[in-house]
């Protein structure tokens, strides 16, 4: 009897064991099976991501994935980790909800090929998973500051009331404060880049000035156009629901972590990101507060202006009420640029119409006066130059096949003025105040170009200038504004000739406007004495202003800032979008073994 309890106990004993041994084999099969699906899907989202990214448009992307099914999947992927498994991918479906949006499943198979056959066979160990990613053409960081450059920033000379920024300024490089210590309220941030020739070691090298927030609210309270500064009575207590309201839109000059986030001015760059102070030139502080390096910010491209004319030409309106209720008089009213002209309706004048659709062909001059503001509504694009100057009405983006020419100064008819203690009395009114955004496929081009010499040309050129690989490491060559294009003129030349920028300008001294270009952005300003005022921002590869009058204020105009809290801007004016790739979901289909 005893042998023979010993006997069942230790088939017990080796049953239990055995099983076990099983269940501990099945769950590294499923482990292993699982990353195998993973690595399937994570090539085909880089497959996609690259060109995607390179390109910014979904022409390629369309191609490759239109028409994907369960049974007959695009962009599909297959491979193998060695000693461990093989994978194939696919996608199976792509949906568009709008022009911006594509939504993909991508189902991913890993499988351990026991019998080394290179197939999937019955029995096999195999796992089947689905991801549903999101490629999308969203609204671009870029737009974030008053001053961002994708290659070097730079401040040469400038001393601490010679300018002045309100606002966040970020470079994809090294961001440099040469000569002088200028007054920046807000954050200052560089990055690693390897991509730029010479490679950028991510450095904010000569910390400026800052002011406190007193010292802000002294300076500033007279200034409609600037950011307020951050005040607990209205705004609340750091943390608060009401402070989350408010803190991408205030000036905080006391740079923390608040609520798990970089709070207040900040200098980040490759070694992380500080807290400063700096109330005189030469002498300031850093307290490290995160140790993580800053990233490169992809910046849109707009290499590809016939998807901005389709844009335009398809646009309607969309906001039917302001968010105080009252109607929006031009909901599902389509693109347009309008301008006077003193010769219609035998000579009283009236309004003309530049584009058709949205759309103009060719050049033209856009200028506005105090009577007869140029009147603009949503994306209009010019298939070459637009040269613009004067007082503008109503809100809207001119999207430029070649350069943006800004001749004079430019004004809003109705400014946003940012003063006040309730914010949605502020949004409400500021919501239906003029916006301006200039965005050139070539160069924003401010001044007399009949005029231009070594300044600024110097800085238009190499070496000032820097080339970059992109994402595929091709070469992109420095920018050259001295070279001659398809035109016949040179690439800081309008083609409607150096005569006729010089008979439109009068001097560049207040531009009201979003200033974006996918080369460089400057030129003279300040010519007429006065100094120069930035209401807007400043987006460039290689920027190259010279500014002949102090001092230089520039205010960010926090209506196209993406708040946290309502996840878009106060002010949607079809900005030019970045790439942006987001894995919304992943299922189990399960996992089989019969072994």
């Amino acid at each position: 009897m005893l042998m023979a309890f010993l006997a069942i106990g230790t088939t017990a004993y080796l049953g239990s064991a055995t099983q076990a041994t099983r269940q501990a084999r099945r769950q590294t099969l499923d482990v292993q099976s699982t990353h195998l699906c993973e690595a399937g899907i994570q090539t085909v989202l880089r497959t996609l991501w690259r060109p995607f990214k390179a390109s910014q448009t979904f022409t390629s992307f369309d191609t490759a994935t239109t028409g994907a099914t369960v049974n007959s999947p695009r962009s599909t992927s297959s491979g193998n980790i060695p000693s461990v498994g093989n994978f194939s991918a696919g996608i199976i479906s792509v949906t568009a909800p709008d022009t911006y949006t594509r939504y993909v499943t991508i189902r991913g198979v890993g499988w351990i090929d026991l019998n080394n056959n290179g197939q999937l066979d019955a029995g096999e160990p195999q796992k089947t998973v689905d991801v549903i990613a999101s490629y999308q053409l969203s609204r671009s960081q870029v737009f974030d500051y008053t001053y961002f450059v994708n290659n070097y920033g730079w401040m040469d000379g400038f001393g601490t009331n010679d300018l002045i920024v309100n606002g966040d300024m970020r470079a994809n490089g090294d961001f440099n404060i040469t000569n002088g210590s200028p007054t920046i309220n807000g954050s200052v941030y560089a990055s690693a880049n390897d991509k730029l020739s010479p490679a950028a070691a991510g450095l904010v090298n000569g910390p400026p000035v800052k002011w406190s927030n007193s010292a802000y609210i002294t300076n500033e309270a007279s200034n409609a156009r600037a950011r307020q500064a951050y005040n607990s009575a209205t705004m609340g207590a750091k943390g608060s629901a009401q402070y989350d309201g408010w803190r991408d839109i205030d000036f905080e000059s006391t740079g923390s972590i608040v609520n798990s986030a970089l709070d207040g001015s900040i200098l980040g760059d490759s070694r992380g990101s500080n807290a400063w102070t700096s109330t005189s030139a030469g002498s300031y502080t850093k307290t490290l507060i995160d140790s993580e390096p800053t990233s490169e910010v992809v910046m849109p491209d707009l290499s590809d202006i016939t998807y901005y004319q389709n844009a335009s030409a398809a646009y309607k309106d969309p906001k039917a009420t302001y968010a105080d209720g009252t109607a929006n008089p031009n909901y599902n009213v389509g693109a347009y640029v309008k301008v006077w002209d003193a010769t219609l309706n035998s000579g009283a004048g009236g309004y003309k119409t530049l584009t058709t659709n949205g759309v103009l062909t060719g050049s033209a001059g856009v200028i506005g006066s105090a009577t007869h503001p140029i009147l603009i509504h949503g994306p209009v694009t010019f298939t070459q130059d637009a040269v613009v100057s004067g007082v503008v009405s109503g809100q809207g983006t001119i999207y430029t096949g070649r350069n943006v020419h800004i001749v004079g100064s430019i004004t809003y008819k109705n400014a946003p003025d940012f003063r006040g203690s309730n914010q949605t009395t502020i949004d409400n009114a500021n919501e239906k105040k003029d916006m301006l955004g200039l965005a050139a496929r070539g160069s924003v081009i401010m001044g007399d170009t009949s005029g231009f010499g070594a300044y600024p040309l110097n800085y238009m050129t190499p070496p000032f200038t820097h080339g970059r690989y992109d994402d595929n490491g091709n070469w992109i060559p420095p920018f050259d504004a001295t070279q001659t294009d398809s035109t016949g003129f040179k690439k800081y030349q309008s083609v409607l000739g150096d005569a006729y920028i010089h008979s439109m300008s009068s001097g560049v001294g207040q531009v009201d406007a979003i200033l974006y270009t996918n080369f460089v952005g400057g030129g003279n300003l300040g010519t007429s004495g006065g100094g120069v005022t930035m209401n807007g921002s400043i987006i460039s590869k290689d920027e190259a202003m010279v500014i002949w009058s102090l001092p230089m204020v520039m205010n960010y105009d926090t209506r196209i800032k993406e708040r946290s809290f309502t996840n878009k801007p106060l002010i949607d004016i079809n900005l030019p979008r970045s790439p942006v790739l987001l894995r919304s979901a992943w299922k189990d289909r399960g996992f089989s073994f019969q072994g």
